[in-house]
């Protein structure tokens, strides 16, 4: 315990504000830019609407193949990212294991000073935690890929529908479900990205909180001013007044 506090004495007024820093805009960007209006004009809200269309088109396939496909390639990229997760944590915890040799590499760095030095152990607890965060997003987002298998499964046909109402929950819960597990996707790799932010810190708490601003400035323009959302809310925006209901069904 003595060796913890006798580390965070070390931290100086520019430490403090690059973490306050760091948490602000890993936090605020879920719970400000995620949110209402304001998620639903990005490519959380576009995607949504296609998976809304993917849910209510799987019903008027008699073998819904395709939607397993896609499902398993989903799951696929999830569990790919959730190993990779659980080796980046372990190849860390062995780093703080051997922070002292990490330090003779580190010496030539600009920038870095003698208070630096006697942080490294509390810099790769930050990381450790980061990774530890992304890990738990992937696994819950793959639990969650398995629910929307489950429903896949459960969807009646289109010709079992006992009208309109009926179909259009199923395929709203559907789509949910699957929003809510690509969000969680998401999360995890936004972590990796703040992850490399936290790297600044090794350098110098400035480069720490540039690094930060840099890659809230990135991921924002990813999901609110990409080409790949334009294309995907501009040239043809999925609505679900513009899907034909199956000519069976109630209205």
């Amino acid at each position: 315990m003595d060796k913890v506090y006798a580390v965070v004495d070390l931290l100086t007024w520019l430490d403090y504000l690059a973490l306050v820093t760091f948490a602000f805009c890993w936090a605020g960007y879920r719970y400000y830019l995620e949110k209402g209006e304001r998620g639903r004009r990005g490519l959380i809200g576009v995607t949504h609407e296609y998976r809304l269309q993917w849910a209510m088109e799987s019903a008027t396939r008699d073998i819904p193949v395709s939607c397993a496909a896609l499902t398993t390639n989903l799951m696929n990229s999830v569990s790919f990212y959730a190993n990779t997760t659980i080796y980046i944590i372990a190849g860390l915890l062995a780093l703080v294991g051997t922070a002292d040799r990490l330090l003779s590499f580190s010496t030539d760095i600009p920038f870095m000073t003698e208070e630096a030095h006697g942080l490294i152990e509390l810099k790769l607890m930050l990381l450790i935690l980061v990774f530890i965060s992304a890990y738990f997003k992937f696994t819950w987002s793959l639990r969650q890929f398995n629910f929307l298998c489950i429903l896949i499964g459960g969807t009646p046909h289109e010709r079992n529908m006992p009208d309109k109402a009926f179909w259009e929950r199923s395929a709203k819960r559907v789509a949910k479900i699957n929003s809510i597990a690509g969000n969680e996707f998401n999360r995890g790799i936004r972590a990796y990205y703040f992850g490399i932010a936290a790297l600044g810190w090794f350098v110098h708490p400035l480069v720490f909180i540039a690094a930060t601003f840099w890659i809230t400035l990135v991921v924002y323009r990813r999901d609110y001013h990409s080409k790949a959302l334009k294309i995907l809310r501009d040239e043809y925006p999925p609505e679900l007044r513009e899907i034909q209901m199956p000519p069976n069904l109630k209205q």
